[in-house]
């Protein structure tokens, strides 16, 4: 395993090319030490986590420009806060704008100012663009790449997060810290665009060299999923779980997927108790937005299913009532639906449903709230027809946007719930227009990947109805 480098100061980062604006080498270090957490996915207890580390930050340097753009930019990309309604998120991206005027900054700090305020106004795009610049000049700008990467994967531009690390990989040796987990990052982008090889192949480089890297851990956990490799996924989860089970900000997500498995195998109670284990009480002690989009996508997967998830919902409608104004992310509100319909609050379901509507028809530069009408709300509404019964409505509003989903982001693993949901619905159409439907996406499923069980499940499913002729 590779020995972790020590934290950069004030020298350290200007012979790295990447020159901090302040005097304190304490704050440079503070900066170091939280860049490397987000990267690792791991609150650090010997560095006094995230958190600790950013109050630290603050105290060591309050005008260091940069500890303010970490520490925004970190809130923002969490995607649990809005500044419309978080008024200290607000403040805090304010103050990291006034006092970036009051110095004189370098021109990639700068940049770093303008594309966290750029990403708080929900312009992801512009966000990406100005992270973009600032990756052309300084490619080892593991802050830019990072936020960026997030971005891209918050925006479904699987190309961009693919291509932004191509272009800096061969910038990154060895002897620089972090190296290694571009690898992962870069892989992760591979995989999502289809090329699981090579993809494979850097994971495991990555973890050859750093086997704790939970990213990279996910990164095969995705290409056993996206090729129905059920046996091997759920061996190497098993192998490689003490390595990653302490990587407390993505191990609820690595049990999600190995929860797929599980239901992709029908072992339904097997899964239930990773839930019950696992996901449900990383949300619980948390509330990030990761662990809410997990327990809702499970639980509505396992109930597609025929699944009884009992009281389950109940335990995950407090995050989802909490954010359902938040209107950050589409991917997330349609993820909130879920459990106010799954838990029977049509006060919640009615309030995330206006509200966003509402957004909608003032989107003003926000990407998400410009992709509402669109692609958005026919989702979230097509959700509730699946609730009320009614399979024909859904598809009505499903078919004609299922290409466009993708622009919600998440993973093809995590968006596959909409397609299961197409499927099922299907099933259950009773108008003569639709009655070919479930049999067209069957076939489709099976030949992008043959030899899932679920799939296989589907099939049989659909030809005891007649569906299959």
């Amino acid at each position: 395993m590779a020995a972790p480098s020590p934290l950069r100061d004030c020298q350290a980062w200007k012979d790295a090319r990447l020159p901090l604006s302040t005097t304190s080498n304490e704050a440079c270090k503070l900066f170091d030490a939280t860049l490397t957490q987000y990267v690792k996915w791991t609150n650090d207890k010997s560095l006094g986590g995230i958190e600790g580390c950013l109050s630290k930050l603050k105290a060591a340097d309050p005008t260091f420009v940069m500890g303010h753009a970490i520490a925004t930019g970190l809130v923002l990309i969490g995607t649990g806060s809005s500044v419309k309604l978080d008024k200290e998120l607000d403040l805090a991206v304010k103050t990291m704008v006034e006092i970036s005027r009051t110095q004189p900054l370098t021109r990639r700090e700068q940049l770093h100012v303008s594309a966290v305020e750029t990403f708080a106004n929900g312009n992801f795009p512009k966000a990406c663009e100005l992270w973009e610049q600032i990756l052309q000049d300084h490619p080892t700008d593991m802050l830019a790449l990072k936020f960026s990467h997030d971005a891209y994967f918050y925006l479904g531009y699987q190309e961009q997060m693919r291509d932004s690390v191509a272009r800096i990989y061969p910038f990154w040796t060895p002897d620089i810290p972090l190296s290694s987990y571009v690898k992962g990052i870069y892989s992760f982008g591979l995989m999502e665009t289809n090329f699981y090889d090579r993809a494979e192949k850097l994971a495991k480089e990555a973890l050859s060299i750093n086997p704790t890297d939970a990213w990279s851990v996910h990164t095969i956990a995705h290409i056993h999923e996206m090729k129905a490799e059920i046996k091997d996924g759920l061996e190497f989860m098993q192998h490689s779980e003490t390595l990653w089970k302490d990587s407390d900000m993505l191990a609820c997500h690595n049990y999600w997927h190995w929860a797929l498995y599980l239901i992709e195998k029908g072992e339904y109670e097997a899964a239930l108790t990773i839930y019950d284990t696992h996901i449900l009480p990383s949300l619980q002690a948390n509330g990030a937005m990761l662990d809410m989009v997990d327990s809702s996508s499970m639980l509505y997967r396992l109930q597609m299913e025929g699944v009884s998830v009992g009281q389950r919902w109940q335990d995950v409608l407090p995050v989802a009532r909490k954010h359902s104004r938040d209107h950050i992310l589409l991917f997330n509100d349609a993820h909130f639906l879920m459990a106010s319909l799954g838990a029977h609050d049509p006060q919640t379901t009615q309030e995330l449903l206006t509200t966003l509507r509402d957004a909608s028809e003032s989107p003003g530069e926000n990407c998400q709230h410009l992709l509402a009408r669109d692609v958005g709300l026919p989702l979230c509404q097509a959700l509730v027809e699946a609730e009320d019964g009614n399979p024909d409505r859904v598809l009505e509003l499903l078919l004609p946007i299922r290409y466009r989903i993708v622009q919600l982001g998440g993973s093809n693993a995590q968006r596959d719930v909409f397609n299961q949901l197409l499927i099922h619905t299907a099933l259950n159409c009773t108008s003569s227009v639709h009655k070919n439907v479930a049999r067209s996406l069957l076939m489709e499923r099976d030949a992008l990947k043959p030899n899932s069980p679920l799939t296989e499940r589907l099939i049989r499913k659909a030809a005891t109805v007649h569906l299959m002729q």
